[in-house]
């Protein structure tokens, strides 16, 4: 886990395992699948591949968080962007591909049990499924996805 004193700024947190990788219909931009650690979760996501290279069988560690300050409160300067630097370490640095997006759109899984949450990253989708407990944290609005291997 993450070193968040707020946890709920902290929605989402979960190791998986790539089992998908499609290429096919863009240069730099792979649309990957995976499936968590303890098989409850799957994901789909659009990933620059030039900025982080995966392959069938990387284990990757995914979060979703409100704010990327490490004591979970909320980015004060938002309109300064997230990569202003403030002369403070925060959680990008413990990560190695982050993005900024939304949260848009919430469906119920095909079996009653399950939620499926959609999230944007300037137009890079990620779907992500799973049991309500887990995904219950998450809700529309703006969120940050950080990635390392």
């Amino acid at each position: 886990m993450s070193n968040l004193a707020a946890g709920d700024a902290q929605l989402f947190e979960d190791t998986f395992t790539v089992t998908q990788f499609d290429q096919s219909k863009y240069d730099r931009v792979a649309r990957i699948a995976a499936t968590s650690t303890d098989n409850l979760t799957t994901m789909s996501l659009d990933i620059n591949t030039e900025l982080f290279p995966l392959r069938v069988g990387n284990n990757i560690e995914v979060l979703l968080a409100t704010s990327l300050n490490l004591d979970g409160t909320k980015d004060e300067d938002e309109e300064k962007g997230w990569r202003h630097v403030r002369g403070e370490s925060n959680l990008a640095d413990m990560y190695d591909y982050v993005c900024h997006g939304k949260i848009y759109k919430f469906e119920d899984g095909a079996d009653g049990q399950t939620i499926r949450a959609y999230i944007s990253f300037g137009g890079l989708l990620m779907q992500l499924e799973g049991p309500y407990k887990k995904l219950t944290p998450l809700r529309v609005d703006n969120t940050y996805l950080l990635i390392k291997k």
